[in-house]
Formats: structure tokens, C-alpha cells, sequence
């Protein structure tokens, strides 16, 4: 390190590059696309070189690189590699590029492989590869959510055990758990409190939410699920909460919950918006009449309504 170089703390750089905090770590673990310096505390400090790096992978990666085979690039090769994609995007043919992309397909078949071989630790090193290959909205939309829903799918239907559904749940959780406290949001930023209605005992869609609001900036309240409208309401008033986000599971056809619904409205605050999502949520379309309840089709129309509850003025 050179007399008076800037060092920048890993928060910071995660937020200068869009990468998360578990992001960088792994890369550079895994790969050695960087080195920072560490304090006598054994905290990490990344220089302005260093930023540039992490930044131009994530780039490349946006674009289709494999991780695996940029990291180690000197940077002005990464400076090139990204100025050829941006000048001629179509240079190389679709079979050409097929060996640098890591789709979200691909990556779910993994996934599947190693819940069906009750194998917790190579589902986690296959989520960690995902995350860091994918930027977040495809991580979450396209491989988390599909995931989730194949593996009920063959539960319920018989091709996987009770057991596989509860570890990959379990791993899951963790994961996600982990993506969403990497993110640091000032405590001014718009609050959401997310979890699941009483009787909705499925989480994975509410840990889904909130990784999606955290990495949207939001913070992020996060209560569990099998909550009744009383406690969610309480809740959210102490937060003094932008919105409401629930998952709505299973089952689909709980006779108390449209009444459950219509009362956490009636006791959220005006301003508060109540947004409702998960593989039941349109068996409720009814209520997105009453005012201030939006239904969410999928992850990408939650974060487009995150952001214009954002931008709008609280009250």
C-alpha cells in the first residue's frame, strides 16, 4: 500500500459496485480477483484499484462472463473485454458465448442434483455460485423462486421425500437470510416490514421479498411468518413502515384469511401500503380493489413497485 492511498472499508465498496459484502468475500476467496489489505483487526480495506476491479467484473458478468474465467484478467484486459462487448455485442455467435454464461437453467439443474443427493453443502456452494454469476433481480426471480417451486411440485407429487423438501428449505432460508443482512440501508431509508398472514406457515417467498427490498435499499423488517393482522399492524406503526409485503402460500384456500386480510388493512395506516404476493395471491384479486393493497405478480413487479412507493412522499 502506497503513503496516503485512499482505503475504503468492504460496506462502501459493496455499495460503489452493486456487489454484496457475501459477493466480494467469495470472490475473492474462490478466485483471487482481488486482495486487500487488512487491518491489525483483520478487517479488509480495498483500494481504488481494487474497487475498479470488483466493479468491471460485476460488469462482466452482467454481460454474460463466467466469473471463474475473468477474475484473475489483468484490469486493463477486463477494460477491453468490456469495451469490445459494449462496441460489438453481437461479434461472437450464441454457440460461441455458450461456454461463458452460467444461465439461471443450468444453475437450477445443479440445485436439483444436489437436493436430490440430500447434499446441504454443495446446494450452498451452487447458491454462492449463482449469486455471484447472476445480478440479483435474475438470482432471485429465475433461480431461488423456481427452485422453491420444483421442489414442492415434486414433493407433492412424490418424487422427492419430505426430507429433501426440508433441508433445501433450511439451505434456502440460511441463503437468504445471509443475502439480506449483507446489505447496510441508513436507518432513514423507507421501512417494510415483510412476513406471512396467521395460518401461512411458508416463508421462503417472504425471505425472497426481503432480500429483493434490501437490495432495493429498503430497510427491511423481517417478523417470521404465521402472523395475525393485530401483530403485523403493531408492527408496522412502531416502524412507522412504508409498506406491508406478505407471502401467501399454502394453502391456498384457507376460509379465514380474506377476513384476516381485509382487518390488516383496516388497521394499517392509511399511507401504508399492503402488498400481497406468492403462488396463492390471486385467489385474493378482490382485495387489491380496497384501497392501498397491490397484488405482486413476481419478483420483477415487486421491485417495480418498491421503487414508485419509493419516490413517492410519506403521508
Amino acid at each position: 500500500m502506497q503513503k496516503n492511498e485512499q482505503m475504503y472499508p468492504i460496506k462502501l465498496v459493496s455499495r460503489r459496485t452493486g456487489l454484496s459484502m457475501h459477493a466480494i468475500r467469495i470472490w475473492e476467496k474462490r478466485y483471487n480477483a482481488v486482495s486487500p489489505e487488512r487491518t491489525e483487526t483483520n478487517r479488509r480495506l480495498y483500494s481504488e484499484a481494487d474497487m475498479e476491479r470488483l466493479l468491471l467484473l460485476h460488469k462482466a458478468t452482467l454481460d454474460g462472463h463466467a466469473i471463474g474465467q475473468i477474475a484473475k484478467l489483468p484490469t486493463e484486459q477486463l477494460r477491453q473485454l468490456l469495451h469490445t462487448t459494449e462496441v460489438a455485442p453481437s461479434s461472437k455467435s450464441a454457440e460461441e458465448n455458450k461456454g461463458n454464461l452460467t444461465p439461471p437453467e443450468a444453475a437450477l439443474e445443479h440445485c436439483l442434483q444436489f437436493v436430490k443427493q440430500l447434499d446441504p453443502e454443495r446446494l450452498k456452494r451452487a447458491l454462492e455460485d449463482a449469486e455471484v454469476a447472476l445480478s440479483k433481480p435474475r438470482f432471485i426471480e429465475q433461480l431461488v423462486a423456481p427452485l422453491m417451486q420444483k421442489i414442492g411440485e415434486m414433493w407433492r407429487d412424490g418424487t422427492l421425500r419430505v426430507v429433501h423438501e426440508h433441508m433445501a428449505t433450511a439451505v434456502t432460508r440460511s441463503f437468504l437470510g445471509n443475502v439480506r443482512s449483507a446489505y447496510e440501508v441508513p436507518e432513514t431509508a423507507p421501512g417494510l416490514i415483510v412476513t406471512t398472514p396467521v395460518g401461512q406457515l411458508h416463508e421462503l417467498g417472504a425471505l425472497m421479498a426481503s432480500a429483493t427490498a434490501a437490495a432495493e435499499g429498503w430497510r427491511v423488517i423481517y417478523l417470521g411468518p404465521n402472523l395475525p393482522a393485530e401483530e403485523i399492524a403493531a408492527a408496522a406503526r412502531q416502524n412507522q413502515a412504508r409498506a406491508v409485503a406478505l407471502s401467501i402460500v399454502y394453502p391456498a384456500d384457507d376460509p379465514r384469511l380474506e377476513t384476516e386480510l381485509q382487518k390488516l388493512r383496516r388497521l394499517l395506516p392509511d399511507e401504508a401500503a399492503m402488498l400481497i404476493g406468492g403462488r396463492a395471491a390471486p385467489i385474493y384479486r378482490a382485495l387489491s380493489e380496497m384501497p392501498g393493497v397491490q397484488l405482486i405478480k413476481d419478483m420483477a413487479s415487486f421491485s417495480a413497485i418498491l421503487e414508485t412507493l419509493r419516490l413517492q412522499r410519506p403521508g
